[in-house]
Parts: C-alpha cells; sequence; structure tokens
C-alpha cells in the first residue's frame, strides 16, 4: 500500500506541474518539488503508524513526480532524443536500484533509514537544481497557463495518434516493470531463498543493465530508425518475460539456481526503453504537457499492478504481470505504430 501511495502520488504530480512548467517556467519548479519531497522523506521516516506513513509517502510520490516529469522537459527541450535517451537510461536504472539500497540498509534491521537517505539524495538533488540546469523555456516561449490552455494541449497530444500508440507502449512496459520491482521484494527471498545480499546483487545487476543499455540506446537513437529501437528492446524483455514464467510454473529442474539467477537477471534485457520516439514528439514549449501524459502513462501502469503483487503466490503474480506487460508492449508496438 505504500508503494501504491506512492505511484498514485506521482501521477497526478506529472500532471499537474508538467502542464505549470510550460507557463512559469521549469527551473523554479523543479527546486521547489525537489525540496517539497525531501520534507516528505524525512516525515515517511518519522511516521508513527502505517496509515500515516501512507499519507506521506503520497506527498512524496505527488513531489517526486515533479523531478520525473521536470527533467524529462529539460532534456527534451535541449536535445529530445539524444538526451532523453541518456535520462530514461539513468532513471529506470535508479528504479531498479531501490533494490540494492535495500540490500545495503538491511543490516539496520528497520525501515526508516531507507526514507533518510532518500532525504539526503533530494537534499543534494535541490543543490544541484540550483547551480546545474539552465532555465530552458524562457518568458517569450511560455503560455498563459490556466485549465482552459492545459485542457487544450493535453486534447492536442490526444489527437496525435503517434504519441498516443507509443504512450500505450509505455504504459504496458511499465506495467510490467513495476510487476517486478513490487514483486521482486518478496518472491527472490521468500519462495526462493535468496539472502538480503545476493537479492541486492541482482538489483544491482539490473540496474547497471538498465543504466547502460539506456546510454547505448541514447547513441543508437541518431543512426538507427527510431522505430527499430523499441521493438528489438521490446522482443528481448518478452523473450526474458517468458524465461521467468517457465522457471516460475514450469518443472521443478527448471528451478535450480542457475535458472533462478538467469530469470531475476532478465528484466535487464529489456533495457532499450520503449520510450525514445515519444520523447520527441511534442515542441519545446510543450514538452511539459507532453511529459506529463507520457509519465501519467508510465506510472498508470505501476498503479494496476501494484496491488496485485499481494494477492496469492508472489512468484507467480510476478512473473504473470512481467510477461502479460511486456508481450502487451511488444503488441502495441508492432500492430499500433506500423505507419
Amino acid at each position: 500500500m505504500t508503494l501504491t501511495a506512492d505511484v498514485i502520488g506521482l501521477v497526478p504530480g506529472q500532471l499537474v506541474l508538467g502542464p505549470l512548467s510550460d507557463a512559469r517556467g521549469r527551473r523554479r519548479l523543479l527546486l521547489g518539488s525537489t525540496l517539497v519531497c525531501e520534507a516528505a522523506s524525512v516525515l515517511c521516516a518519522l511516521a508513527a503508524s502505517v496509515p500515516l506513513l501512507v499519507r506521506w509517502r503520497l506527498v512524496q510520490g505527488a513531489s517526486g513526480g515533479g523531478g520525473i516529469v521536470l527533467a524529462r522537459a529539460i532534456a527534451g527541450g535541449v536535445e529530445a532524443a539524444g538526451r532523453s535517451g541518456s535520462h530514461d537510461g539513468v532513471q529506470r536504472g535508479a528504479d531498479r536500484g531501490a533494490g540494492a539500497r535495500r540490500g545495503v540498509l538491511a543490516w539496520t534491521g528497520t525501515w526508516p533509514p531507507m526514507f533518510l537517505l532518500l532525504a539526503v539524495v533530494s537534499a543534494g538533488l535541490a543543490a544541484a537544481g540550483w547551480r546545474v540546469p539552465p532555465e530552458t523555456l524562457p518568458p517569450s516561449r511560455r503560455h498563459g497557463g490556466g485549465l482552459r490552455r492545459t485542457g487544450r494541449a493535453f486534447a492536442d497530444l490526444a489527437r496525435d495518434r503517434a504519441f498516443l500508440y507509443y504512450a500505450l507502449t509505455v504504459a504496458f512496459a511499465y506495467a510490467s516493470l513495476f510487476g517486478y520491482i513490487a514483486g521482486s521484494s518478496f518472491a527472490p527471498q521468500q519462495a526462493y531463498g535468496l539472502s538480503a545480499t545476493a537479492f541486492s546483487l541482482v538489483f544491482a545487476l539490473n540496474a547497471a543493465g538498465m543504466v547502460a543499455l539506456g546510454l547505448l540506446n541514447a547513441r543508437l537513437v541518431r543512426t538507427v530508425p527510431v522505430r527499430r529501437l523499441p521493438l528489438i528492446g521490446l522482443v528481448v524483455s518478452t523473450a526474458a518475460a517468458a524465461v521467468l514464467v517457465f522457471v516460475v510454473l514450469g518443472p521443478p529442474w527448471a528451478s535450480r539456481p542457475s535458472c533462478r539467477r538467469c530469470s531475476w537477471s532478465s528484466p535487464a534485457a529489456g533495457s532499450c526503453p520503449p520510450m525514445r520516439p515519444c520523447s520527441g514528439v511534442a515542441r519545446a514549449s510543450g514538452a511539459g504537457s507532453a511529459s506529463a501524459v507520457l509519465g501519467a502513462c508510465m506510472f498508470g501502469g505501476g498503479i494496476l499492478v501494484s496491488p496485485l503483487m499481494g494477492l496469492g503466490d508472489a512468484a507467480v503474480a510476478m512473473a504473470v504481470v512481467v510477461a502479460a506487460g511486456a508481450i502487451a508492449a511488444l503488441l502495441a508496438t508492432a500492430l499500433l505504430t506500423r505507419r
């Protein structure tokens, strides 16, 4: 429920702050949302009950959504294909790196240090946001804001079939990703006996694969046809998901340690992220709204699948969600983006 609350906060946080940045600029909103996320992280660490923790996680997600949507809008405004590829590769690697942080902090025997670490990270990001990124949307290219203008921007994106079809692909791909993130906290350790250290190493391997392939993709997107990259990544990730399903539901010999290591490492294979073509669709002046819609699709998938991980066998639920999301993302790209 705490993960679900965080993801629920991410969606409206992006849908509000993205269009608002098209009217007010990127840099100040980025700094402000990061500072709120820092405060919410501290309050999560100090929460005296689970309901209170869930509430502060919602605030943490909404403010953290500002960092996601605004960083993507800034990257898209500078050089959509290349820099957005690097940004998304690092972002997805950081998602996977959460497991490594859990393993590193396991020796404390309690959960508040994780949120204190997030507060420290947010403070560092706020300092970097103050000193490093320029304002990429000058006042002359901003619009007046207002609900009518925001609604018009969203309506324009809804009519853009190229953007919409790739955004659907992203939604399915992130449903698969969040199925893995939510389920892997339980399945490898409870069902297959991985230690906290081994689990953190598997997550670190995933994070390294995500970052490396994301950065490679940022270079390839300049020379390889843009539709081919997500198709390659999704084919590989679907094959990896099939391995995971086979290990979980297949014959007993498939659960030997070598197969388990392969299956828990396999999601890194799908790291040619299918969101590259989306990133360059909108003009820089509307990148905030485009980034908000894309982010809502990404984490909307996470909202739908995260609660499913608490139902039934954790390993089976994780494998089924990962495979279903990967297959749906592949079909959406192969069938809807042919033109």
